[in-house]
């Protein structure tokens, strides 16, 4: 937590964070945590795979834009999520910079045991705030995916999925997930 008279973090500190680090700036405090392991990577990466008929549709451009490990400034917050989503009307074209200033419309964090409390208790405020309709939080050791709905100022849960469930989950219902999927070796 930043003390009384601390001078706030900036994009400046990000920029000057150890490569080997995700540097994000949260309430004006830098955070740095060490890159995901292997296991936290592997079931973004896949879940980023299975959403791709989202993403391409049939003719190479459908109704979405997910990217991997995007940083959003979001007032002035700084953010590195592990998926993001926007739909083509809220960004019809990806901007040319390293960051977006337009929060997606949906967004999955995969839960580690060094990033948990942070994801949950001081990002999610942040997503509210900036009216992410959708999140899902994914937990790779509880093998677990938790989908949230904006519902007012505060997120619902809608449901809870786990270990080898088929589901369609919004926003993506007309894509079919396996779970046992994303925790596969």
């Amino acid at each position: 937590m930043r003390e009384r008279g601390q001078k706030a973090a900036t994009y400046e500190d990000v920029l000057n964070a150890p490569l080997h680090c995700v540097a994000e700036v949260i309430a004006g405090e830098l955070h740095l945590q060490p890159r995901p392991r292997f296991p936290h990577a592997r079931s973004a990466s896949r879940l980023g795979v299975l959403l791709g008929p989202a993403d391409l549709g049939e003719d190479g451009r459908g109704n979405w834009i997910i990217l991997d490990e995007p940083e959003l400034h979001l007032a002035d917050d700084i953010l590195v999520l592990d998926l993001a989503g926007w739909r083509r009307e809220t960004m019809p074209d990806l901007p040319d910079q390293p960051f977006s200033t337009v929060p997606p419309d949906w967004l999955c964090e995969v839960l580690s045991p060094s990033t948990a409390k942070r994801d949950r208790a001081d990002k999610v405020p942040i997503y509210a705030r900036e009216r992410v309709r959708h999140i899902w939080m994914i937990d790779p050791e509880l093998r677990t995916l938790e989908v949230l709905r904006l519902d007012g100022d505060t997120y619902r849960i809608v449901t809870t999925q786990r270990d080898d469930a088929v589901c369609r989950l919004e926003p993506f219902e007309e894509i079919e997930l396996r779970l046992a999927r994303l925790w596969s070796q």
